[in-house]
């Protein structure tokens, strides 16, 4: 920027200040109570439905004049404007004194404060400002006589009252509001002073507050704030303190206070990169450091102290809540606490950047901001003694508490930790301990205060100095020889040595001794040259970079490889920025696989992040413009690691990097000042007019404002700083490549950067109505567009991970990642909830809004005594027949969710109904039957809420229907310990069959969580039920309710075979959760019964999932890949019957077959650990490892001829056995190798356990289960040539059989070693009474 302020002077970036400015009272027009608050209360007394005309004259007599909030004014700020930085005088006016006004007595404390604030824009740029509150004396007997009179009638207010204290009455009438926003209010009353508070105590009456104008001095507050551009704190707030110590002094300055305002707003210049600067103050000069380009940024607020007030760990959960773009809320008495701890907790997230609403501190009158449906981080002043159970906030869903002056924080739910966070407290700690401070802070006393308290050798200095500075003709500057003199000793070693010669002899050099003299009588005495406040501020400044650089390094670490996974595949930043919304920019899930499995749950949820997708877009966009500063920073840092250490791209290592830099950094800012590389002009006497201004103890003076106005035009500084600017403003005109103009390239960008915000900055400067209206609407629109964004996500993501399952491309999703996602959906939900309330009720506004919906549902229905439908419940159709209805509606979902004890909280259970609900495929239709009750809307929300726009409403909801056309299993998959109902149906053939059993039936479902154990059916249990056809279907069913099973797998379906009618021939077994709904048909097809089929009694069905269709509602009708298929029935038909079918496959088939089986194994291993399906499904179901192998071993296998038994897989296997044990007895086998007599021995032992089971499984379970335990002890490609060279092969298969080829079998054996190198386990329905 090039623009210069209105009047003449330096340009103002490269000014040290910007604005000088004076806050308190106008005498002219008198006590006035706080308009801003005048407009707070009158929006709380309308939304309450009290008389709002006497809210708007703004007066309380229940309350002391003393403690009550009046208008406070900008009495004067200089100069006027300036065209880069314009004076938002109603925006400084409220942040120099966020509370107004402050009237105090002699009684009370009179200690001056210092705080600071910043303004924010809407671009993201912003504005420092610190302010020196003091206290001043009334003389203006208006102002005293009003006080007076307010006292008067605060008193007779209280006199016809019920007598009871200001306190009592205050406390009760807080407690007893309903309104959020009056408890807030409540506890932001002025903080007592210890003296009232103790006559309060001696009396507990009013007299003691009181203000008698005959007794009392009267003294209100008074503010001197300096507006900037950087935050050098400890040079603004020495600066504030010496010229109020100046106001204060018995004696008057050297010099008018105009001469230092002055020097310090057109002739202090900003220091340069990598540079320091000396100016002077009223009595001591001050020193400040700017680091350099290839450092961290400059952040000057006392780190240390935001460590002392929270401590180490705390400070880290703050600092992992921020990156996570949680809403944080810093709670404290003091606003320079809250600061501190804003300032310096968003400093921490180097390289990354805060890109939500900031209010480090939010004045009484902008409480409405906590209502922002956005993340933010907001600052909150309290009251002494304040109970935070009374705090009640409009949201805490998603809420960071943090209570700084009782070290304490609230933690949101679901909260994923820091990676390696007890190795990087640990480090942090270290560098605290180095520097004297307790890691666990709050329990070391507060670093010492600056005194201004000098020897008097330091106080002859500095008279002598200060007689000569005024003295001085040229206004204030040492002369030009006398200083050259000085620089040219200073500099110069070998002088120096002569000097310290000179001492020794006793010999004096008078004229240095004087110059030197003069330099350290502006305060450079103390370690090194410097004074005690300078070594200070240096001791800060190197535990602020120390600090900083161990969490930069966490970064540099965490994202050292990033780079390789931005996407930039646009041609030119035009096209980039204007596809910038349908693009992914960065390859999340390779990310995340490439990373250490603890890292994965805080670096899922941080990828999600505005602040993340901010950095990729500055990375993209460095291709065509310059880098920006932080990235520039950050990828230099990256490059210089590399260089030191250099890191595989696919590392996965968690192991704990300590920072390199801290000693590197400490010393770069000790060389800088050490060595001063700029010393600003003096202060100077100026032309101004004799008799104005005159000075008088305690009171700040009338500045006088022509002077101020502007600043020189002939300063050297000046005229270098503009040309210079301008040299780069011309560089970067000449390097400007883009094709667009610049009113659509700045369109663009800002669209561009921010996508995902809703709200920056909230305008401090106007909050009519209308601007609050309009902030809202923003709030409306940007809600809504985060619901688009985050629902195309998730379905997109979804629909590409159910396209790998039908074979197209690769999965994009992860299961964490997809938890992250719908973590986030439903953060998104309670902050639409949270939007607009009338009266919180509870933590989570959706769980709110939902009680009052059935609370009212149920009243309606004791009214009509009528069940529970009233056409809210429906139907749920399944694609099968054979279960019952299963009745589905809201109030159901809600009761299954109150009946988990697991969840203890309102969130938990909002966010567990959320989840039910999506995976029902029911949530969009839920929340439009919430929402359609509008009288109930209407009397939890205020007219602006997201809830009642009616347009964006229903947007919203199809938003949400979008997301039916995908399958979740995010509650059954979450809510692992808790009791869930299930039904199952046995469903038999009852053409080929008896419908029912005169046998014990029984039943065990097993899913990817456990299993339900042995369900014992009762004998004859019989249900009709009725198809679509109306025909009737007899079956068995059976309700029971066991620990959450998750995925459904198989189930185990068996009888004892007794009684007339034992043989059973079972089609399915239907399956159901009856809380989520979901169904799973496990297919049979089998007999169960001795003498029929293959003998078996027992069963291992495989089951898959029933996608559900209704025709009623055209989301839902969408289908997506079953996630578990299951084997048809032919495959459980006998083999011989198979083979009589004439559906042989051919070699080829079946060699594909078995090398798709494995090949799908390898890729289960290959997934995360959390990611993976069942392994089951690959061994048993359709397409699988056995299925395969059975197909193989059916090759060339001679059929049964007429009248005799079938014959299996099994019977060879048996007498391959059999013929191996006779060749052994005869000493045929003694000769083999060791290893195939092992191979022998391993097949006869795991057969013959096989057959010596207890279990009933028939032939066809038992070489399932041989082939299941070959695969997990890898004996099958041992077994095989066995087999094929044992004898009993030439008489049970055909000479074309592919088990009698050698180059099969050796082929085979070879696809079947590759599951070596893969641990396979076996669930428990395999391997059940089986101890191989």
């Amino acid at each position: 920027m090039s623009a210069t302020m209105s009047g003449s002077g330096p340009s103002a970036p490269c000014r040290f200040a910007h604005y000088f400015v004076i806050c308190g009272i106008d005498i002219e027009t008198g006590l006035e109570p706080d308009a801003l608050s005048a407009l707070y209360q009158w929006l709380e007394a309308d939304r309450l439905g009290r008389d709002s005309e006497d809210m708007a004259a703004g007066e309380n007599f229940d309350q002391s004049p003393l403690k009550r909030t009046f208008k406070s004014k900008v009495l004067a700020h200089y100069p006027e404007n300036i065209e880069c930085n314009p004076f938002d005088q109603e925006a400084v006016n409220m942040l120099c004194m966020p509370k107004g006004l402050s009237f105090r007595t002699q009684r009370d404390s009179l200690t001056p404060q210092f705080h600071s604030f910043l303004i924010t824009r809407e671009d993201g740029s912003r504005t420092y400002g610190f302010v020196h509150t003091f206290y001043e004396e009334v003389t203006s007997p208006q102002i005293c006589s009003a006080m007076q009179t307010l006292h008067q009638m605060h008193q007779a207010e209280h006199n016809t009252s019920a007598h009871k204290c200001p306190s009592s009455s205050s406390s009760s009438s807080s407690s007893s509001s309903s309104s959020s926003m009056d408890s807030l209010a409540s506890s932001l009353d002025e903080i007592e002073s210890p003296s009232s508070s103790q006559g309060t105590r001696r009396s507990c009456g009013c007299s003691g507050e009181g203000y008698d104008s005959l007794r009392d001095t009267l003294y209100v507050s008074k503010a001197m704030c300096l507006i900037t551009a950087m935050p050098f704190m400890h040079a603004y707030k020495r600066f504030l303190s010496q010229i109020h110590r100046a106001v204060t002094s018995n004696q008057p300055p050297p010099l008018p206070l105009e001469s230092y305002i002055y020097n310090i707003l057109y002739e202090v210049p900003l220091p340069s990169p990598g540079r320091s600067l000396k100016f002077h103050g009223v009595y001591e000069p001050i020193l400040c450091q700017r680091p350099g380009i290839g450092e961290l940024p400059l952040a000057d607020f006392p780190l240390g102290e935001a460590f002392r007030l929270l401590g180490a760990e705390n400070l880290v959960q703050l600092f992992t809540c921020v990156l996570l773009e949680m809403q944080i809320l810093l709670y404290s008495q003091d606003y320079q606490r809250l600061m501190v701890t804003a300032e310096g907790i968003t400093t921490l997230l180097f390289p990354f950047q805060w890109q939500h609403v900031y209010v480090p501190i939010l004045p009484a009158s902008l409480l409405h901001f906590l209502d922002a449906p956005v993340p933010y981080l907001m600052g909150l002043q309290s009251k002494e003694g304040t109970d935070r159970s009374k705090l009640e906030l409009p949201q805490e869903a998603n809420l960071c508490f943090v209570d700084i002056d009782n070290h304490s924080i609230e933690l949101p739910e679901d909260f994923p930790q820091f990676p390696n966070k007890t190795e990087f407290i640990q480090e942090l700690s270290e560098v605290l301990l180095s520097f004297g401070l307790s890691p666990d802070g709050g329990k070391t006393s507060p670093p010492p205060p600056v005194t201004t308290q000098t020897s008097t050798l330091e106080a002859e200095l500095k008279n002598m100095s200060l007689r000569e500075l005024v003295d001085d003709k040229k206004n204030g500057n040492l002369g030009g020889e006398a200083l050259d003199v000085l620089e040219l000793l200073q500099g110069n070693p070998t002088l120096e040595r002569l000097q310290a010669l000179a001492k020794r002899t006793g010999v004096k050099v008078a004229r240095l001794e004087v110059l030197a003299a003069g330099q350290k009588g502006t305060g450079e005495e103390g370690v090194g040259g410097r004074s005690p406040a300078e070594e200070e501020e240096l001791r800060n400044a190197k535990l602020n970079v120390q600090l900083r650089e161990v969490f930069a390094a966490r970064f540099a670490t965490m994202f050292a490889d990033y780079e390789s996974f931005v996407i930039q595949n646009s041609p030119d930043l035009e096209s980039w920025l204007t596809n910038r919304e349908q693009m992914h920019n960065f390859d999340k899930a390779s990310f995340l696989s490439d990373q250490p499995e603890p890292y994965l749950p805080f670096l899922s949820h941080f990828i999600e992040t505005q602040m993340f997708a901010t950095f990729i877009d500055n990375k993209i966009m460095s291709q065509w413009e310059e880098k920006e500063p932080l990235l520039r920073v950050f990828d230099g840092r990256i490059e210089k690691a590399r260089l030191y250490n250099v890191r595989a791209p696919n590392l996965r290592s968690s192991i704990y990097q300590k920072c390199t830099f801290l000693k590197e950094s400490a010393q770069a800012i000790e060389h800088r000042l050490r060595k001063i590389d700029h010393t600003a002009i003096h202060p100077h006497l100026l032309d101004m007019k004799i008799g104005q201004g005159k000075y008088q103890q305690g009171f700040f003076p009338r500045l006088q404002a022509d002077v101020l106005a502007t600043g020189p035009t002939n300063n050297k500084w000046s005229n270098r700083t503009c040309s210079t600017q301008r040299r780069v403003d011309r560089h970067r005109q000449q390097n400007e490549h883009l094709v667009l103009d610049n009113d659509l390239k700045d369109k663009y960008m800002q669209e561009a950067r921010n996508l995902g915000k809703n709200l920056r900055q909230p305008k401090l400067s106007d909050l009519s109505p209308a601007v609050i209206a309009q902030t809202n609407w923003k709030f409306v629109e940007g809600l809504l567009k985060e619901c688009k964004m985050k629902t195309k996500r998730m379905l997109v993501e979804k629909m590409g991970r159910e396209a790998v399952e039908l074979g197209h491309g690769e999965a994009n999703i992860t299961g964490l990642e997809e938890n992250t996602l719908i973590a986030s959906l439903c953060d998104l939900l309670e902050r639409i909830w949270s939007h607009g309330l009338q009266v919180k009720q509870g933590k989570s506004a959706l769980w709110s809004h939902l009680l009052h919906y059935q609370a009212r549902v149920e009243k309606n229905q004791l009214q009509s005594e009528s069940p529970v439908s009233n056409g809210q419940e429906r139907r749920k159709s399944e694609s099968s027949f054979g279960l019952p209805v299963l009745r589905v509606s809201l109030i159901q979902d809600m009761r299954h969710i109150q009946n988990m004890g697991e969840i203890k909280t309102d969130v938990g259970r909002a966010r567990a109904w959320i989840r039910l609900s999506l995976e029902k495929k029911l949530l969009s239709q839920h929340l439009k039957q919430l929402l359609s009750n509008q009288t109930l809307t209407k009397k939890l929300y205020k007219r602006y809420a997201f809830l009642r726009c009616e347009e964006e409403k229903e947007q919203f909801l199809f938003h949400l229907l979008s997301l039916n056309a995908v399958d979740y299993f995010c509650f059954t998959s979450v809510f692992t310990t808790i009791m869930i109902p299930y039904r199952a149906v046995i469903i038999p053939i009852k053409k080929l069959s008896n419908a029912m059993t005169t046998s014990n039936p029984w039943l065990c479902v097993s899913g990817n969580l456990g299993d339900s154990g042995i369900l014992q059916i009762t004998k004859n249990v019989l249900e009709m039920t009725f198809d679509s056809a109306f025909r009737p279907h007899t079956h068995i069913s059976i309700a029971y309710k066991c620990q959450n099973l998750g995925k459904l797998t198989t189930v185990q379906l068996g009888h004892d075979n007794s009684g007339f009618l034992a043989k059973w021939l079972v089609d399915c077994v239907m399956v159901r959760n009856e809380i989520s709904g979901h169904t799973y048909k496990f297919p049979c097809g089998r007999w169960l019964g001795k003498g029929v089929d293959d003998g078996s009694l027992e069963r291992v069905l495989i089951g898959e999932f029933v996608v559900p269709c209704n025709d009623d509602e055209g989301g839902r009708g969408s289908k997506t890949p079953p996630l578990q298929r299951s084997p048809s029935q032919i495959r459980r038909i006998s083999i011989t019957s198979l083979t009589g079918r004439g559906n042989k496959p051919t070699t080829v088939q079946i060699q594909e077959s078995i090398g798709e089986a494995v090949n799908n194994i390898l890729k289960h291993f290959h997934k995360p650990e959390k990611e993976r399906g069942s392994l089951t499904v690959l061994l048993c179901g359709e397409g699988g490892l056995v299925w395969a192998l059975e197909q193989f071993f059916h090759h060339g296998f001679r059929t049964a001829r007429l009248f005799q038994k079938n014959v299996f897989v099994w019977d060879f296997f048996e007498r391959a056995i059999t013929c191996m044990e006779n060749a052994d007895q005869f000493g045929d086998l003694q000769e083999t190798p060791e290893s195939l007599g092992l191979n022998c021995e391993s097949l006869y032992r795991y057969v013959n356990g096989i057959n010596n089971t207890p279990r009933n499984i028939g032939k066809d379970g038992k070489f399932q289960l041989l082939v299941c335990l070959g695969a997990r002890d890898r004996f099958l490609p041992q077994w095989l040539p066995l087999l094929a060279e044992c004898p009993v092969i030439t008489r049970m298969y055909e000479e074309n059989a592919l088990l009698r080829d050698k180059l099969t079998v050796n082929s085979l054996v070879a696809v079947l070693q590759t599951l070596h190198d893969f641990p396979i386990t076996l669930e428990t329905s395999l391997t059940k009474c089986v101890d191989l």
